[in-house]
C-alpha cells in the first residue's frame, strides 16, 4: 500500500494499524541518540549524590529515568503521526515491520 493510499484509508477508517511498541521505542531511541543523552545525565546524578548534593543528584537521576519512560510511552504515537505525514518514514517503518496495516473487518 502506498503512502497516499495509507493516509486516505486511515482517515476514512478503512484500515487498522498495529505498531510494535518495543521496536518503535528502539527506533525512537536510536533516532534521538537517547543513550548518549541518558548516560551522562544518569552519571551526573550519581556523581552529585555521592559528592553531597543528594537531592540535586536524585532529581537529575529521576529526571533522566522519566525522560526514558516518556520516550518509550510516546513512541507508538510518534511512529503513527510521522507515518501519516512522511512517506519515506512510512516506507521505512513498514519495511522494518514496526507498522503493520490491515483492512478493517466489517
Amino acid at each position: 500500500m502506498s503512502h497516499d493510499e495509507f493516509v486516505r484509508a486511515y482517515s476514512d477508517g478503512a484500515v487498522q494499524v498495529q505498531i510494535d511498541r518495543q521496536a518503535a521505542a528502539r527506533l525512537l531511541s536510536e533516532r534521538m541518540l537517547l543513550p548518549l543523552l541518558l548516560l551522562p545525565l544518569l552519571g551526573a546524578g550519581v556523581a552529585l549524590a555521592l559528592t553531597g548534593f543528594l537531592f540535586s543528584g536524585c532529581a537529575i537521576f529521576l529526571g533522566a529515568l522519566a525522560l526514558r519512560f516518556a520516550v518509550r510511552t510516546s513512541s507508538s504515537g510518534f511512529v503513527l503521526s510521522r507515518s501519516l505525514h512522511d512517506g519515506s518514514f512510512y516506507r521505512e517503518v513498514t519495511a522494518k515491520g514496526i507498522l503493520r496495516v490491515s483492512p478493517v473487518a466489517s
